[in-house]
């Protein structure tokens, strides 16, 4: 936030890690620095609880909080705008209110999206319109797929909160049929406990008849029902109730998605998980668990499931650690494609050509808009010297060589780091022993970090090794000596040409269609040979 530029930072972190507790101390620092503050959040419930966390927070400082919701009077509205305007406010907390065309700040210097995955595109690019140059902080435990990938494209800035609350337990995660015995046991369990369940119908047509037969199976339990489109003050009222233990079960629609806590309910059963989204499902699972007991949750789904469906319900009982939403959110990513950068649309089929490919060809069109003479360059000089070794064939290790992936990442790690030839002889030694013969791909694999680290140490620019031609670079200010390249040539048993342009030597060797990718390789590594001092 001291810097010059904006500051354009993603706040990723699990539901209940403390981002609303970031978000507090970012808008404190604002504030005292003389600038104003708006807070932007998805539903009137959490505006409502984040006004009253602002307040119990900042209440010994002079700072002036006011609240933009539904649950505001017109006239205290109109008058909090007039006092927005002149600055008399320093924190702003609210709904889509915020965006109306009648909300003026005086000086406003932080914007935080609370729940970022809730907005669209276009409500973003509203409130970001208020001023050019505010900082902004999105926060959201499961970003949508569009502001990850902006985010890994270094479009955005990242942090991550990794840590759990102290004695902070992972959710169970079940998925059932709709079963009724099943449902009254997992309430009656809870309820035994001390707890209170939470219920997620949502359909506000047949929300009371739903009610109705949770009743009628446990005939001694307090149930309330809360949706968007009870009157204000009656759904604060159940809220605020059902906070306060007055029932035991929570009848709702998705208007408790979102940031409300509720430490005493620890059970969840959400009827027809199918038709929720990914990002969705997780932060609805997150409204319990927030206490130190082991929470439940039931997704309840029907007998045929849809292929996208099963693969959502997959992915949520696969991550179920602590911290996983940053997991769930890549995965979204991998299902739903990462959207347009520069376009409203959220998600994409990116499976056509894959998240990796995409990126790829992402950072090349941006290489290539700053290579482009007259253009600003965003890179540094000490990037502008690091070698790039492009290799057109396949190297990984096979899931049926190596089955566990963090000993893959290890690996793949470990040869990053590497800063001598004969280590890659050792590790060669090591997996053939732990492991068995290589298969041809991770083969490939070893020989390419093997490449890279010998790339590095030359002052080659661009290596590329494709079926049909090996070609590199060399700036003109630090070409190989002439004997060098005479040893080149001599190497060499393809014919070599030479091209000379304003900042570059460039050398291609075309080889013969579709050569072998480990010949391909093996001719590259005694390029590197001819040429190393």
């Amino acid at each position: 936030m001291e810097k010059t530029t904006p500051m354009e930072r993603l706040l990723c972190g699990d539901v209940g890690f403390g981002k609303t507790e970031v978000a507090i101390r970012a808008a404190f620092k604002a504030v005292v620095s003389g600038w104003q503050v708006c807070v932007l959040v998805p539903t009137t419930l959490l505006a409502e609880q984040h006004y009253t966390v602002f307040k119990e927070r900042l209440a010994q400082y002079p700072v002036q909080i006011a609240l933009f919701s539904r649950f505001r009077q017109p006239a205290q509205i109109r008058n909090d705008v007039l006092r927005l305007s002149t600055g008399e406010i320093d924190i702003a907390i609210g709904t889509h209110r915020l965006l109306s065309k009648d909300i003026r700040f005086k000086k406003i210097g932080l914007l935080i999206i609370d729940e970022e995955h809730r907005f669209g595109v276009r409500h973003k690019e509203t409130i970001r319109k208020i001023k050019s140059n505010v900082d902004t902080l999105y926060m959201s435990a499961t970003p949508i797929p569009r502001t990850l990938s902006m985010a890994l494209s270094k479009f955005k800035e990242m942090s991550l909160m990794q840590t759990s609350p102290k004695a902070r337990l992972p959710i169970r995660t079940l998925i059932i049929g709709y079963d009724r015995q099943i449902i009254k046991e997992a309430i009656q369990r809870e309820l035994d406990r001390g707890g209170q369940v939470i219920f997620v119908h949502n359909r506000v047509e047949t929300i009371d008849s739903i009610a109705a037969e949770l009743r009628e199976l446990l005939p001694k339990i307090r149930v309330a029902v809360g949706h968007g489109q009870l009157p204000e003050r009656q759904l604060e009222k159940i809220m605020i109730d059902f906070y306060a233990k007055d029932y035991d079960l929570l009848v709702a629609t998705t208007i408790i998605e979102s940031g409300i806590d509720i430490p005493n309910a620890n059970t969840i059963i959400i009827n027809r998980a199918d038709m929720f989204g990914l990002a969705q499902l997780y932060q609805i699972r997150g409204r319990v668990g927030r206490s130190n007991r082991r929470a439940y949750a039931y997704f309840i789904i029907p007998k045929h499931l849809n292929p996208q469906a099963r693969k959502r319900l997959e992915a949520l009982t696969e991550y179920n650690s602590l911290g996983a939403g940053y997991q769930i959110a890549m995965r979204d990513l991998e299902l739903r494609g990462a959207g347009s950068l520069l376009g409203t649309k959220q998600s994409g089929v990116i499976q056509t050509i894959g998240f990796n490919y995409y990126n790829r060809l992402l950072s090349e069109a941006i290489t290539s808009l700053l290579d482009t003479p007259g253009e600003i360059k965003w890179k540094d000089d000490e990037q502008d010297k690091q070698s790039v070794l492009r290799v057109e064939a396949d190297f990984f290790f096979p899931d049926s060589y190596i089955r566990d992936e963090k000993t893959k990442l290890s690996i793949y790690q470990r040869m990053l780091d590497f800063t001598e030839i004969e280590q890659f002889n050792e590790l060669e030694n090591e997996l053939l022993d732990r492991f068995g013969k290589l298969p041809d791909p991770a083969s490939r694999g070893i020989r390419f970090y093997r490449l890279k680290l010998m790339v590095d140490t030359l002052s080659i620019q661009n290596f590329q090794i494709n079926k049909t031609k090996v070609s590199f670079s060399f700036p003109l200010d630090n070409t190989p000596s002439k004997d060098v390249l005479e040893k080149l040539v001599t190497a060499s048993e393809y014919p070599i040409q030479f091209d000379a342009t304003s900042n570059y030597l460039r050398a291609t060797i075309s080889l013969k269609d579709n050569t072998d990718p480990e010949n391909a390789l093996f001719l590259a590594e005694s390029i590197i040979d001819a040429l190393s001092p």
